[in-house]
């Protein structure tokens, strides 16, 4: 027998070659939400024009004032003077230049209607979140609550406010923050019902969780979407506030504010137009901007409904 005759079946018999594996697909990286949210609002052409838009407004009353360096409230020339070179708006009835006005006054309006809008919501989520999350009695007491504050108007409500504690900005602010909730307070408690039942509240209450981690963790992460999408709004609402309760005589005269300039100008509309019209068409892009930029974050929020469109 040859020494080839010798070889083992073992030997003799060809290993196969193991499969080969297959690699693993890519996985795209996760995106956060907000992320994505800020995505769609970017590419949003309402939400971008609004954007633009207040980013104007913003750097105008910024900026504007250490560009034209003019008091406000110093005389500039004559009276109802028409808009020229000296003067680009032209005067009010008292001499004042109507340009500075705009840019000085857009820094309180515009401060007015943020820090309004912050209180309002404020107190909305708070009164909204403790009803729809407890429900029972104190659910029925603070939707009564809320129902008296909505059957009273606002904007009268407001000006009874700000005359028995003065026209001061500050005390204005806080009178139209506080007056303008009831709708986020609806709002909030309609989510914090409809997120208190799903599955994960439920487990993370069978674990344990307390009343607080569960409203602040668990369920207002949630039902912050709508609730921007109102805050938003709310900013506009309470620019149209303060020119209300401006036009009205109860703004502070002591701070200038587009709202101011209209009231003082109002009896005044035939004789120098431009020292009403400047400041209205200010309120209006400032609202407009706003409420574009609502529109854009509801729309970014919520992609089904642009696509119902």
């Amino acid at each position: 027998m040859t020494m080839t005759d010798r070889t083992t079946p073992a030997a003799a018999t060809a290993v196969p070659d193991a499969p080969a594996v297959p690699a693993a697909p890519d996985v795209p990286a996760a995106v956060s939400p907000t992320r994505e949210m800020l995505k769609r609002m970017v590419t949003h052409p309402s939400g971008l024009m609004g954007m633009l838009l207040l980013t104007i407004l913003i750097a105008g009353t910024i900026f504007g004032p250490m560009i034209y360096q003019v008091d406000p409230f110093e005389i500039a020339g004559i009276p109802f003077w028409p808009p020229d070179g000296d003067a680009p708006l032209g005067t009010d009835y008292l001499g004042r230049d109507v340009l500075a006005g705009l840019l000085y006054g857009g820094r309180a309006t515009l401060a007015v209607g943020a820090v309004a809008a912050l209180i309002s919501v404020v107190i909305g989520v708070t009164v909204g979140a403790v009803a729809g999350f407890f429900g029972g009695i104190v659910d029925a007491v603070l939707m009564k609550l809320t129902e008296v504050f909505q059957v009273l108007p606002a904007l009268l409500f407001a000006m009874v406010l700000v005359a028995l504690f003065g026209a001061r900005l500050d005390i204005i602010t806080m009178a139209i923050g506080g007056v303008s909730w009831t709708q986020t307070a609806r709002l909030t408690r309609a989510e914090f019902m409809r997120i208190r039942g799903l599955e994960y509240v439920k487990a993370a209450t069978t674990g344990g969780a307390d009343s607080l981690y569960l409203i602040l963790r668990c369920i207002l992460p949630n039902a912050l979407p709508p609730i921007i999408v109102s805050a938003t709004l709310a900013i506009g609402v309470a620019i149209l506030f303060e020119g209300g309760l401006s036009f009205l005589g109860l703004g502070d005269p002591n701070v200038m504010s587009w709202g101011l300039m209209i009231g003082q100008s109002r009896n005044y509309l035939l004789d120098a137009w431009w020292s009403v019209t400047a400041p209205g068409a200010a309120i209006f892009v400032a609202v407009l901007a706003v409420s574009l930029i609502g529109d854009g974050i509801n729309d970014a929020i919520n992609p089904r409904l642009r696509r119902r469109r």
